[in-house]
């Protein structure tokens, strides 16, 4: 729960959070029922999803209650051994069996599991705020104030990719340099290092097939739909067939077994069907709510740590 530099909470921001957590809750139910209800693997129970986001959502908002009245600036003793716990998580994770061809998960007693590349992404803000606010102004320095930080950035996204997380180690990389800027670094610093990291982006997905698939396919869907360009394309059926209001919550069709993964990758495609592009605006405006008063508290931060820390996370 972010606060203002009184202290106070933002309501609308809280607000804003609340009801997207409500909405994902309402259309996670929507988007799996069907799924769950009809496999074995979930004991055909068709609330399986609803249950799981739901005991989570109530968890999150237990922690976030305490969290807002937790000193941030605390975090920073945190720091060192954060950082330390992230990297053998990442390292860890290579032991566990993989899913759909990828190593992202750590199975805790087959009741609950942890993604180290997602605690990554928010411990690497918690090193990066603590070490720009006493770099100060020296930050302006292109090898002094940017290289090192672009250099643990790709320590991390390096670990993450290895599990072949492309996204989340991407996520790592821009939200760095958009870290950096805020920090107060020269921008034709940062403008230097597009054609570099754009090379290293087109390398790193040409040199794994899956990769290449994935762009082809979003680019040229209707080329290979039964192949390629099948989830795109169930995706688009979808949200074509929600037209203006959607044929209502809960009839879904293209959720049955049509669209893989609709209670998460393909969510809100789901939510395109079933409410509309009045619905599908709704969700955007309020994703802008939620950046505006982010960067609207981490401007009235009491220190140049929480302008960070605020910034990174609402970057996220």
């Amino acid at each position: 729960m972010k606060k203002n530099a009184d202290g106070t909470v933002d309501f609308v921001l809280f607000s804003t959070v609340m009801l997207l957590v409500a909405i994902g809750i309402v259309m996670v139910f929507s988007a799996s029922s069907y799924t769950a209800g009809h496999s074995k693997s979930f004991n055909y129970d068709y609330m399986y999803f609803f249950k799981r986001q739901f005991l989570w959502a109530i968890i999150g908002f237990i922690c976030m209650i305490l969290i807002s009245k937790f000193d941030y600036n605390k975090l920073k003793k945190l720091t060192l051994p954060l950082i330390i716990i992230t990297v053998l998580l990442l390292v860890v994770v290579f032991g566990f069996e993989g899913i759909n061809g990828a190593t992202r998960w750590i199975r805790v007693g087959g009741i609950m599991s942890i993604q180290p590349s997602e605690v990554a992404k928010y411990v690497v803000v918690l090193y990066m705020a603590k070490s720009m606010e006493k770099k100060g102004k020296k930050i302006k320095n292109f090898f002094f104030g940017v290289i090192p930080y672009l250099l643990v950035a790709a320590f991390f996204a390096g670990l993450v990719l290895a599990e072949h997380n492309l996204s989340i180690a991407v996520v790592i990389v821009l939200v760095t340099i958009i870290m950096i800027f805020a920090a107060g670094a020269n921008i034709w610093h940062l403008l230097a290092l597009v054609p570099p990291l754009a090379a290293l982006g087109v390398f790193f997905i040409k040199t794994q097939s899956y990769r290449m698939n994935r762009v082809t396919g979003f680019l040229h869907p209707f080329a290979d739909p039964q192949k390629t360009g099948f989830q795109l394309v169930q995706s688009l059926l979808a949200l074509g067939s929600g037209g203006i209001l959607g044929v209502g919550l809960g009839k879904s069709r293209q959720k049955c077994y049509y669209l893989p993964e609709p209670h998460n990758d393909f969510i809100f495609s789901v939510i395109g069907e079933e409410l509309g592009l009045i619905g599908c605006i709704i969700i955007i405006l309020l994703f802008f709510i939620l950046i505006w008063r982010g960067i609207r508290i981490s401007v009235r931060a009491k220190n140049t740590y929480g302008t960070l820390l605020a910034v990174r996370i609402i970057s996220m």
